[in-house]
């Protein structure tokens, strides 16, 4: 073809036709006849252009955000997501939140039922086996902390029952500040409740109800003063310390 093997499309091509060498092979006529076939679009004179396209829209730029939306699996909103996934959450309290309200928490009763020969009775109070619902609702340990959360934010609600429920307690009134605040303070009684369990099995401290919820209340003055700028917990440290 009397072409460079590197070369590119325009140097193959001008405004009058193709700049190949005459046939001297059947191989190179069958290509010759086919190069007729091809329509040469117009020489720009000026560069190459290039834009950014996913999913059949152009962004004209690269778009991290935007591509990761298109290749990530997606599946439809779960009604939980954000009493859980909200601006504002504490990492490790909501990450331990989203552990919970999957029932993937390692109670004695998932453990041995993964085959390991324990007790399955519940460390805070050693009279049930310790489930997801029993450890951090209806034990009467977990019970006495809620009820102080209780008087500070609901005192007309006289407990819980289920998960289910709890949940449907933390939406609650649809007002932003208040549903804020019942996000942040079950999500660090969970946390709290669950490192209370911990540090019965493993470190053979038990702290009363009284002082964890004084850590609850602790964390939760924290977070609010440290978002206080935010529109959604300008007015929470009024409403925690009433």
């Amino acid at each position: 073809m009397r072409i460079p093997i590197n070369a590119t499309v325009n140097q193959a091509a001008s405004t009058s036709g193709w700049c190949v060498g005459g046939p001297r092979s059947q191989h190179e006529l069958d290509l010759h006849i086919h190069l007729t076939t091809l329509p040469l679009q117009g020489l720009s004179v000026n560069g190459d252009e290039f834009t950014w396209e996913a999913n059949g829209i152009s962004d004209g730029s690269f778009s991290a955000s935007h591509t990761w939306e298109i290749l990530r699996p997606q599946s439809t909103k779960k009604q939980w997501a954000d009493l859980i996934w909200f601006k504002g959450a504490v990492p490790n309290h909501a990450f331990n939140m989203w552990i919970a309200n999957a029932d993937r928490l390692p109670t004695r009763t998932r453990l041995a039922s993964w085959g390991l020969n324990i007790s399955t009775s519940c460390p805070l109070c050693s009279c049930f086996q310790e489930t997801r619902d029993h450890l951090l609702i209806n034990c009467d340990y977990s019970k006495a902390v809620w009820q102080l959360l209780f008087e500070r934010l609901d005192p007309a609600h006289r407990g819980l029952f289920s998960w289910t429920e709890l949940l449907s307690w933390i939406r609650g009134p649809q007002t932003s500040p208040a549903v804020t605040l019942r996000r942040i303070s079950v999500q660090a009684i969970i946390f709290h409740l669950w490192k209370q369990r911990n540090n019965v099995i493993h470190n053979q401290i038990s702290l009363s109800t009284a002082v964890v919820f004084r850590l609850v209340d602790r964390d939760v003055r924290t977070i609010i003063t440290a978002k206080r700028q935010r529109k959604n917990f300008a007015s929470l440290m009024s409403s925690w310390l009433r």
